[in-house]
């Protein structure tokens, strides 16, 4: 009873006690219930911090690419950084890497309706549908330019 009420009075001294309780193997005293829900937790972080990170990323490469006319360095720094912190999250959990693709148009929805409010340009500039490949988008060399949707579309 003790530890159930920790984890609700004091998580991080409930971790701390889970975690000397898995060192010096006292499984029965585990909070197995709400070990199994925090850890079940940290997996969906994972994917929603990949997730959202991507769609920062396409956020950021759509500005890039529909208001060439205001391109600053903060910009460039920002599709830089996603990438890296996407590469780091990929790197700790090669796990997640299917996932990718799972919520490439999630990330993209997320992206366009960053960019819109951005921009502040109407949803009808942007394409409907996600211009770049997932490779694309986590190539570091790569940067649309303004006429790519015109170029694919011919």
């Amino acid at each position: 009873m003790y530890i159930s009420n920790l984890y609700k009075t004091d998580f991080y001294a409930w971790t701390q006690e889970q975690v000397r309780l898995l060192t010096t193997q006292q499984w029965n005293q585990l909070d197995t219930i709400n070990l199994i829900e925090e850890i079940e937790t940290l997996g969906r972080k994972e994917r929603q911090e990949l997730r959202n990170r991507l769609g920062i990323l396409l956020g950021h490469l759509l500005k890039w690419q529909f208001q060439a006319d205001k391109r600053t360095n903060s910009w460039l720094g920002t599709i830089r950084e996603q990438r890296i912190q996407i590469k780091l999250l990929l790197s700790d959990s090669p796990s997640l890497k299917p996932y990718l693709e799972e919520v490439f148009l999630t990330a993209y929805e997320l992206g366009l309706a960053f960019a819109i409010r951005e921009t502040q340009l109407g949803e009808q500039v942007f394409p409907e549908i996600c211009p770049y490949t997932l490779g694309e988008t986590l190539n570091p060399e790569f940067l649309p330019n303004p006429n790519q949707v015109d170029e694919q579309s011919e």
